[in-house]
């Protein structure tokens, strides 16, 4: 009888060794999380530097306060200049800030938009800016439209910092192609398929009174490119 009930210890326990065993092999690598196949060309590329006078125009409810928007002479001193840009630090010596009067403490909101939509090659994975907030605990989002003209908003996180801070949201991949943020689809041809509109803030009402300043500079996205570096010359392009 122990004989048995031994036997019987010693194959449970093989059992849970084994079952720890397929169990390991089901956890996630880090180094494959997001990636669908190995043919991925992610780059690194630079979406608006915040130089061009006119190009971002800002808003908020007139009810709320007053608002404007300028370039100013500036730069982060820890970013990284892109690879193409090393040696033309010169170009890039703006930065794009914003001024808000508030009328009186409440909710609400003010926006950060581009004079045209800035469209992105391949697949964005991620969309960066550098922002100076200003320590207050305002959010901050980023407002794109994907493919199919749909808009939609990404919390890149709080103002509530001093100095400058680069912040970065994930583009969330869609789960089929026809939901979530579509960035490329075979049946309606070839073009760029996310275009970043620009940003809202969202004011902590506590915090939504006097002058509020904050400040943007280089806007980037690391994209997918490994279609538009591999597509063939001899083959059309589907934009027509």
């Amino acid at each position: 009888m122990k004989k048995l009930v031994t036997i019987s210890i010693i194959a449970v326990l093989s059992m849970g060794f084994a079952f720890a065993q397929n169990a390991s092999l089901q956890e996630p690598n880090p180094e494959t999380v997001g990636a669908d196949s190995a043919e991925l060309a992610l780059q690194e590329i630079s979406v608006d530097k915040f130089e061009r006078e006119g190009s971002w125009n800002v808003h908020m409810s007139a009810d709320y306060g007053v608002i404007t928007g300028r370039l100013f002479a500036g730069n982060p001193a820890m970013k990284e200049p892109l690879p193409g840009d090393e040696g033309k630090e010169d170009q890039d010596t703006q930065v794009y800030g914003v001024r808000v009067d508030f009328f009186r403490r409440g909710k609400n909101s003010f926006t950060i938009t581009s004079g045209r939509p800035l469209a992105i090659q391949g697949v964005a994975k991620t969309v960066s800016v550098w922002v100076c907030g200003r320590n207050a605990d305002h959010e901050l989002y980023l407002l794109v439209q994907d493919y199919f003209g749909h808009n939609y908003e990404l919390f890149m996180g709080t103002l509530g910092f001093s100095g400058w801070k680069k912040l970065t949201c994930v583009i969330p991949p869609s789960p089929d192609g026809e939901h979530g943020i579509v960035q490329s689809s075979a049946y309606y041809g070839d073009r760029p398929g996310l275009k970043i509109i620009g940003f809202r803030v969202d004011c902590n009402p506590m915090q939504a009174r006097g002058t509020y300043y904050m400040y943007l500079d280089d806007l980037r996205t690391v994209t997918d490119l490994y279609d538009y570096n591999n597509h063939d010359e001899d083959d059309m392009t589907d934009n027509w």
